[in-house]
């Protein structure tokens, strides 16, 4: 009796964990069904994942917008973020989990302290620091003020501080100085926060859309966030045109999905190494 009754049980959470998974993926299978609608399917039907009649309009009509121009520069900002967050993510943590100075505990301190901080609070001030700099308007000012991130320099700072301490000064005693023994000694073995670093760099500066918004106003600095956006408001946002707007979205998530899925598998992969040795 008490056997069945905890199949009962077990069924009844599967059948709870498949609805749940069913109400999460539901969103995602209606934007990829409806991108390969017409218009007037997808008003007729827009809640059904599966098109009455498979069309690639909307791709077609993306490629005659700005859309490879808007991918160009969301490429470009994202990878140069990216890679400023690493090495100046990593660096900012080493020293503030290795380094003993002045002032140390306070500049811990200060970096909680942004972490705590609305990023809307601080759209203003830096459209006024980047317009009194004469960079407003370009590629600098989309790039500078994001390449480095307290809460990445928080994650390399916990991870650091595992390291254990005797490699680093085995690594002193055969000659090495700072930098050297945190570049070839230390950072090596950070993979798994380096990779973590990683994806979540790419993934929060390819969907930055406030930042964005006050570091410029030329149209052709547009990024896939600000250009999709002008699909949903202006002139490019009149009428319906869901499978114009679904189909946007949808090819702006494959890149950092391809990102996540390809480095989450090193990520393990560096996490069982790892605990190897």
């Amino acid at each position: 009796m008490s056997s069945h009754r905890s199949r009962l049980a077990r069924l009844a959470g599967y059948l709870v964990l498949v609805l749940v998974a069913l109400a999460y993926t539901y969103p995602f299978l209606i934007e990829l069904g409806t991108a390969f609608k017409t218009n007037a399917d997808a008003t007729a039907h827009p809640l059904n994942p599966l098109p009455q009649q498979w069309s690639l309009d909307a791709f077609d009509a993306l490629a005659e917008l700005d859309f490879p121009r808007w991918a160009a520069n969301s490429l470009v900002v994202t990878v140069a973020v990216t890679v400023g967050r690493i090495v100046s993510c990593s660096m900012a943590g080493y020293a503030l989990a290795r380094l003993r100075f002045r002032g140390r505990s306070a500049v811990f301190g200060a970096l909680i302290a942004v972490m705590a901080v609305p990023g809307v609070v601080l759209l203003i001030p830096k459209f006024l620091v980047l317009n009194q700099l004469g960079v407003y308007d370009t590629y600098a000012a989309m790039i500078l003020p994001l390449l480095v991130d307290a809460t990445g320099i928080f994650i390399m700072k916990q991870f650091f501080e595992t390291v254990p301490v005797s490699v680093e000064e085995a690594a002193r005693i055969d000659g090495a100085g700072p930098f050297r023994t945190f570049w070839s000694v230390v950072l090596p073995m950070s993979k798994p926060a380096l990779i973590t670093l990683t994806i979540l760099s790419f993934q929060a500066s390819w969907n930055e859309l406030p930042h964005f918004i006050v570091s410029r106003q030329d149209p052709a600095l547009n990024t896939l966030t600000t250009g999709v956006a002008t699909l949903v408001s202006g002139q490019l946002g009149q009428g319906n045109q869901f499978p114009l707007k679904l189909a946007a979205a949808l090819l702006m998530t494959l890149p950092v999905a391809v990102v996540y899925f390809i480095f989450s598998s090193r990520f393990t992969r560096g996490t069982y190494e790892g605990a190897d040795k």
